[in-house]
């Protein structure tokens, strides 16, 4: 994030909001892994199976508001910095007041989808599929987006958000889990592989990595595992982190408990990981370009890298809950995710980088090099976020997510 201003300011605005509603989010975030396993045995581990419903064919008079979960960072008014504002000019041009809940893990926002009350939702690969088959989100007209032909390709057709050929979404933002690091604790050089979260070692600071390094709260990680395992024991015969048999599950599930032993705490909450880097003494962690930009605009000795693993990633989705209460609001929403400024300004923000790649042009927060500092050419070397099915392409058959989640529990719980 460039020309971050008013840093203390976002700190007591966003820090003290995600303070006060984390038992509220580990109560959601279990409710979510509970209903994942009845989900995905539902949806029988094959999203070709779902059927369109129907899609709206007109956009009319807004409703007065439109109610979104979104990632932190997602959403913002200029409210933790004036430069960066993308709700006040659409709440001006539509009559829509945008209502916002912070969601810090996707397991968190299938809850709250599941729990109803909202419009929209900025959905990663690892939940899209899933709310697409338990039927919670609705096809997209994409007739009635306007800025559907500036979508960077790559992202209109995707398969975590297109099935049967009907589109459940319109792309947002994407970007990878980057492996953030204390640059004291590294001697100045950038680790060149996940190993160091991974195995115990001594850095180059003369102390032990063990205490000091954090892992991602949520069962998609097993991936993050799994894709280390790929590149460092290619015997596993692992070709998609995603796509795991039970050898390649368990071997994945035996890496994390390896890690276990390593692991300070594990994270889920961006600004909670952002203080303990800052005042816990980590130094190493996958993480978002959220934390890294915000950590470095505050002056901390931190950088980022992607190693020669490659990374798991992210692409976002904007998806339109079935029963929104506000659909036009919504579609005029969608209509406004795509315009050049929000996208640039947003990729700015977050560290991301756009749906829409003539938005990395011309746009002053983001600057001249602002997409290629983002990642933009790394689109290759991102394993990105999907559901886990039983049903694979790679192999004859695959542990399927609900076994990542109570497996994952039983990792974080020292099992």
């Amino acid at each position: 994030m460039k020309n971050v201003k008013k840093q203390p300011a976002f700190y007591r605005y966003m820090g003290q909001n995600f303070l006060e509603e984390t038992e509220m989010k580990k109560m959601m975030i279990l409710l979510a892994w509970s209903g994942v396993m009845v989900m995905v045995a539902c949806a029988g581990g094959d999203s070709g199976e779902v059927e369109s419903k129907g899609m709206m064919q007109e956009i009319g008079a807004g409703e007065g508001q439109v109610d979104i979960i979104a990632w932190a960072g997602y959403i913002e008014r200029g409210e933790t910095d004036p430069a960066f504002d993308w709700v006040t000019d659409y709440e001006a041009e539509t009559g829509c007041k945008v209502n916002t809940k912070v969601a810090a893990t996707s397991d968190e926002m299938v809850a709250l989808m599941n729990e109803g009350g909202f419009d929209l939702v900025t959905a990663s690969g690892d939940a899209s599929l899933r709310l697409i088959s338990g039927g919670k989100v609705q096809p997209v007209n994409i007739d009635l987006i306007e800025g559907w032909d500036t979508v960077d390709p790559r992202l209109q057709n995707a398969e975590w958000h297109t099935v049967n050929g009907v589109h459940y979404g319109v792309p947002y933002q994407w970007g990878s889990n980057v492996l953030m690091y204390n640059t004291g604790a590294f001697g100045g050089e950038a680790p060149d592989s996940w190993r160091v979260v991974f195995e115990e070692m001594t850095l180059a600071d003369g102390l032990p990595n063990k205490g000091r390094i954090q892992a991602f709260d949520g069962p998609i990680y097993i991936a993050d595992a799994a894709l280390y395992l790929m590149h460092n024991h290619p015997e596993m015969g692992i070709v998609d982190p995603y796509e795991l048999n039970r050898d390649q599950f368990n071997a994945s599930l035996d890496l994390l408990r390896q890690q276990r032993e390593l692991v300070g705490r594990y994270w889920h909450d961006a600004f909670i990981q952002m203080d303990d880097f800052t005042n816990e003494g980590v130094v190493a962690s996958s993480s978002w370009p959220f934390q890294v930009n915000l950590l470095k605009a505050g002056g901390a000795p931190i950088e980022s890298v992607i190693p020669k693993e490659g990374a798991t990633g992210w692409a976002d989705t904007t998806m339109m809950h079935i029963e929104a209460s506000h659909p036009n609001c919504a579609y005029m929403w969608l209509n406004h995710s795509l315009n050049h400024n929000l996208q640039g300004d947003l990729a700015a923000w977050f560290g991301s980088v756009p749906a829409v790649p003539s938005a990395c042009d011309n746009n002053e927060l983001l600057g001249p090099d602002g997409c290629e500092i983002n990642g933009i050419d790394n689109f290759e070397k991102i394993s990105f976020w999907k559901t886990p099915t039983s049903a694979c392409e790679s192999q004859d058959e695959c542990v399927p997510y609900h076994e990542w989640v109570t497996n994952y529990i039983a990792v974080i719980g020292g099992r």
